[in-house]
């Protein structure tokens, strides 16, 4: 490079800022002006920890998160250790702001022995003995907890095999529930034989003295509480009173309709689960431990908190009364169930008294620790629960949870969601005060029972269904107009029942963005997953359809079709005219045709006419014979009264 290019080179340097000075130095001493070129070592030192502090506090808050933790301070929040007196309801959630009052509903959960004197023929002669029953009348959870942990993926085709009619066999327990009028002692011998000729009742009015009677009543008026005057043997009309509108004076009856509990907006109700605090009050002396497994407490759990209690509670058996206050919680912002986050125990002093005995806390590590008393508070008379809207289950765990904390077997609690599973959406979640009764014949020696009756009440429609036996020895659950639980169509036709995601009707299509009719409802699974067949039925179509990509309609009879849109594939060994059963895999979900994801689009169609899959009425697929319906109306007149009777003296469980 010569002069004149160092040169150029030189200004253009100059012009864009850059000096031809010294190197840098740490000595800023240097010169007159040190002119910025010092290094300073304080500044160097300063940088480099202000990075490493914030990685350290990065990873920290990292491997909170993967450990899912939010928090490192569970123990202190559980335990809050200055506490001041409170009367009235306590708010246990304060982790997040809100402006509603967060419902408390009364529980109830009483298991209980009935006895009735049931009627039965032993080598020709009638006897009646006392035989006991087991009754439950319970609360549906509100919350999961470990008792449903482990339960089966809700699998709307498997529960099938749970609604199918159960052949008694030979060592069946038999069932009796004639029940007879009067209560007697022990086993009684009824011999029945003919009146005597002879036998004249003595008379309890003359002929004279009823016609009196009736000539008087002719004669007057009688006054009608609440109406005009009228003939005594006239038949009286409705009355307000009798619609329920109108109770005692000044006072509105009627039945609360639109009422339920909602989240205050979408967000809350997918938001994850929150704390919950639960009070009860052992009506009968019970064992702690049986106590804690009934309310969410692990097996490892209630050996924790027996063994925090050690000292201060040496014997397990708590007496009749005593009170307990159960806080509830999630481990992580992923978790499915709550844990027990605190218990405190109250002993009883008086009737309207009790004092704090002890109270055990969950730590950080996993730990059951004593802790102080919690605020105070007064306890309700009846049992109740804080409802938390993103605590609330679907109606499928909490009949596991419920069913479980009555110690139900799980056979039979897959029977009761298998009767059901046809009329309820078992994938929506409860709304509080929904509630199940469950009748059972009392545990034989070997602990066998069977299930007599069950009532499932979701908002304000009670399905109740009987136990009734047919000569051909099928037995099955029928509804009082003689109809079993099962449908004719299964309403969501693939494995685990999908995630609803579009309903039928009107809706701005996902691709086109125009409002169109949508024929169906969209289920939204794994590609791959299994479709079955809704109902028995014949293929009438089964190829590659514009929109519904891979597609498959079944003709089933009464004018019913089905069709089944998006598949990744089919079946092989399936062709038009192949006739298929009800619950046979017939293709895979996939995003074939105008689809945004791997869904199901199903369809059902009743004499060429799109209805809604998931609220039109289903035919039932077995029907009482009309030949057993007097039967029927018995049976059901009895367990209806043994439901109604007053429970033994002994009773296994109560309210807990």
């Amino acid at each position: 490079m010569n002069a004149a290019q160092r040169n150029r080179h030189a200004a253009l340097l100059k012009a864009t800022g850059f000096q031809d000075c010294p190197a840098l130095t740490t000595q800023s001493t240097d010169g007159e002006i040190p002119h910025g070129r010092e290094l300073s070592f304080a500044w160097l030192t300063g940088t480099v920890m202000t990075g490493l502090t914030s990685v350290m506090l990065m990873g920290a808050a990292l491997y909170v998160s993967f450990q899912g933790q939010d928090t490192f301070s569970t123990a202190y929040e559980a335990l809050q250790l200055s506490r001041p007196r409170v009367e009235g309801p306590v708010a246990t959630d304060m982790s997040a702001k809100s402006s509603r009052i967060r419902p408390v509903a009364a529980t109830r959960s009483d298991l209980e022995i009935i006895e009735a004197s049931i009627r039965e023929t032993v080598d020709g002669r009638d006897m009646i003995r006392n035989q006991p029953f087991m009754r439950i009348r319970a609360t549906l959870a509100t919350a999961a907890t470990s008792l449903s942990d482990g339960i089966p993926a809700y699998d709307p085709v498997a529960i099938l095999n749970a609604t199918q009619s159960v052949a008694s066999a030979a060592d069946a327990i038999e069932i009796n529930t004639d029940v007879y009028g009067a209560e007697v002692e022990g086993e009684v011998a009824v011999s029945l034989a003919d009146m005597p000729m002879t036998f004249v009742p003595p008379q309890a009015i003359s002929d004279q003295g009823a016609a009196d009677f009736v000539r008087r009543l002719i004669d007057s008026s009688t006054s009608i509480v609440g109406g005009v005057p009228t003939m005594a043997y006239a038949a009286l009309g409705p009355s307000v009173r009798d619609l329920g509108l109108a109770t005692d004076a000044g006072t509105i009856g009627g039945i609360a309709e639109n009422v339920t509990v909602v989240p205050k907006s979408t967000a809350a109700s997918g938001a994850g689960l929150g704390r919950s605090e639960r009070f009860l009050t052992l009506r009968d002396a019970t064992s702690l431990p049986e106590v804690l497994g009934k309310n969410g407490f692990s097996a490892n759990q209630s050996a924790l908190v027996i063994d925090a209690l050690r000292n201060v509670l040496p014997a397990t058996e708590l007496p009749s009364q005593t009170r307990l206050r159960i806080l509830y919680g999630p481990l992580s912002r992923e978790a499915t169930s709550l844990v027990p986050y605190r218990l405190s125990l109250y002993e009883p002093q008086s009737e309207d008294s009790y004092t704090h005995e002890a109270t055990v806390a969950l730590t950080d590590t996993g730990q059951y620790v004593l802790g102080i008393e919690p605020d105070f508070i007064d306890f309700p008379e009846e049992d109740t629960e804080e409802i938390n809207v993103a605590n609330l289950p679907s109606v499928y765990r909490s009949i596991w949870e419920t069913g479980r904390k009555h110690e139900l077997d799980d056979n039979t609690i897959e029977r009761i969601i298998g009767m059901y599973a046809y009329d309820v959406d078992m994938t929506k979640k409860i709304s509080a005060g929904d509630g199940i009764e469950v009748l059972k014949t009392a545990p034989t020696a070997d602990g066998n029972s069977e299930l007599l009756y069950v009532a499932l009440t979701l908002g304000n429609t009670t399905r109740k269904l009987y136990r009734f036996g047919t000569e051909d020895g099928a037995v099955d659950f029928y509804d009082p107009d003689g109809e079993t639980g099962k449908r004719f169509l299964t309403r969501r036709p693939l494995e685990g029942g999908g995630v609803l995601r579009s309903r039928f009707g009107y809706r701005i299509h996902p691709i086109f963005k125009s409002r169109r009719l949508h024929t169906g409802v969209d289920l939204a699974a794994r590609t791959g997953t299994p479709i079955y067949a809704a109902g028995d039925g014949v293929i009438k179509y089964y190829k590659w359809q514009s929109g519904y990509g891979n597609k498959i309609e079944l003709q089933h009879v009464n004018g019913y079709e089905t069709a089944y849109g998006h598949m990744s594939r089919y079946v092989e060994g399936l062709s038009v005219g192949s006739r298929v059963r009800q619950g046979q895999i017939i293709g895979y979900v996939g995003s074939t045709g105008q689809s945004t994801g791997p869904h199901l689009h199903f369809e059902i169609k009743i004499n060429g006419n799109l209805v809604d899959p998931l609220s039109v009425k289903l035919p039932k697929d077995n029907i009482l014979a009309q030949r057993y319906q007097g039967e029927f109306s018995r049976t059901m007149a009895q367990i209806d009264d043994l439901m109604e009777r007053q429970a033994a003296p002994i009773t296994v469980a109560a309210a807990n």
